[in-house]
Formats: C-alpha cells, sequence, structure tokens
C-alpha cells in the first residue's frame, strides 16, 4: 500500500511538471510568432527604404563640397 502511494505521488508531480512545461513551451511559442511578426515588419519596412534611396550611378554625382552646413 505505501508503494501505491509512493507511486502515485511521483505521477502526480511528473504531471504537475510536465504541465508546467507544456505551459513554458506555449509561452516561448507566443514570443517566437511576436518576434518573427517583428523581423516581417522591420524587412518590409527596410525594404521600402532601399527603395526610396537612390542607387549608386543613378543621378547626378554631390560632392560634399556642395552642401552647405545649416549655419551658413
Amino acid at each position: 500500500m505505501d508503494a501505491l502511494k509512493t507511486l502515485e505521488a511521483r505521477l502526480t508531480e511528473l504531471e504537475i511538471k510536465a504541465s508546467f512545461a507544456e505551459d513554458v513551451v506555449d509561452q516561448l511559442n507566443a514570443v517566437i510568432i511576436r518576434q518573427q511578426r517583428q523581423i516581417d515588419a522591420l524587412m518590409a519596412e527596410l525594404g521600402q527604404l532601399r527603395q526610396q534611396i537612390p542607387e549608386a550611378g543613378q543621378g547626378s554625382f554631390r560632392s560634399l563640397r556642395d552642401e552647405l552646413p545649416p549655419h551658413y
């Protein structure tokens, strides 16, 4: 009878640990999903910014000497 109670207690403890582990996995999965959405949004924004920058060879060459600092 004592062995049965010990076995039952061990089984209950394992079920509790498995439940906590499952909860942690679910939380980590939610974090990964959120981070992937952020990465996707940042990649889209980066693509838009790259389209705004003129490629080398397009447009005219501008020297830094042609640009006056704001205090002039």
